[in-house]
């Protein structure tokens, strides 16, 4: 087969423990591309661990971005991703190489894709009404509120996700239209279009939730708690910061706070992570260009490589 035919630019996607790592290599190889990674915590030096960030002997293998690129003090949003993935697609496929998108942070893919609308900066005064409702009646109560004006942002984010309730409700507020309306509109500047948005979704949800324990059993082996030990002992880190925000990290941070006893962050990051995965399956469904892998599939890889053409 002609590498002629084989596409240029690639998405992979998939929710938490599905297998993107392992398939974006194999991929990355046969495609001779090189990897833009579509996740909002891979973007944090020292975070590693919880990440389950590629190694260095990885990303040795194949030229990985948007990796390591924030402290993690430092906010980093959907339009800048967006405006950082354009620029590397350019320079990628300027020397002649592919370019293969990985992630799961779908609002990532979504600003990618279909272009952002301009929301409103922040208000200060809107915010400090919302976080002083949310200091009298709680966050999930705001997520309730938020299910009346947007249910759909509402059904993908957790009752204590307050960044981005606070956001959604915010943005309401100034413009009286739900954040999801905003960023479903269609006809936006600076949209790429990819060759080929391949889905790694389990036929056996059970499958993944074994994936997950596993995966997070190993993150404790390998030292976890420590790493987020580690980021406390830091003066300019605390638990509100979109980076000690990620799945993992706030729990251990506030197993650590001693808001329940350790033994209990196992359970509670598992939980965290399956509602995490749940989210990113909601999101890929309505991905209706994608082609759908099985992750859980004996073949799986091998359906990757078919997928995308590649002789194997």
């Amino acid at each position: 087969m002609s590498t002629a035919v084989l596409p240029a630019l690639v998405a992979l996607a998939g929710p938490t423990a599905s297998g993107k790592t392992a398939a974006s290599l194999l991929l990355a190889q046969a495609l001779d591309a090189e990897i833009i990674s579509v996740d909002s915590a891979l973007v944090y030096r020292l975070m590693d661990i919880g990440t389950a960030k590629p190694s260095h002997e990885e990303r040795s293998r194949v030229t990985h971005h948007l990796i390591d690129i924030r402290d993690p003090t430092e906010p980093y949003s959907a339009a800048e991703f967006a405006a950082d993935a354009r620029r590397l697609v350019d320079d990628i496929r300027g020397r002649g190489k592919r370019v293969l998108l990985v992630g799961g942070t779908m609002l990532y893919f979504k600003a990618l894709f279909e272009g952002l609308d301009a929301l409103p900066p922040a208000d200060a005064g809107i915010r400090a009404q919302i976080e002083s409702q949310a200091a009298r009646d709680g966050w999930p109560a705001l997520h309730a509120q938020l299910a009346q004006v947007d249910a759909a942002t509402a059904g993908r984010l957790a009752p204590n996700d307050s960044q981005r309730i606070q956001r959604a409700l915010e943005v309401f507020h100034l413009t009286g239209s739900p954040l999801s309306q905003l960023h479903q509109r269609g006809g936006r500047s600076g949209a790429l279009q990819a060759d080929l948005f391949l889905s790694l979704e389990p036929n056996d949800r059970g499958w993944l939730h074994e994936r997950i324990a596993q995966r997070f059993d190993a993150m404790l082996a390998a030292g976890f708690v420590d790493e987020v030990r580690r980021l406390r002992a830091r003066a300019d880190l605390h638990a509100d910061l979109p980076s000690m925000r990620c799945v993992g990290y706030r729990q251990a941070w506030e197993s650590l706070d001693g808001r329940w006893p350790q033994p209990e962050l196992r359970e509670r990051g598992i939980a965290a992570t399956r509602q995490l995965a749940k989210r990113q399956l909601t999101w890929l469904r309505g991905m209706r260009e994608r082609t759908v892998i099985a992750c859980d599939a004996p073949d799986a890889l091998a359906q990757v490589l078919r997928a995308a053409g590649v002789p194997h």
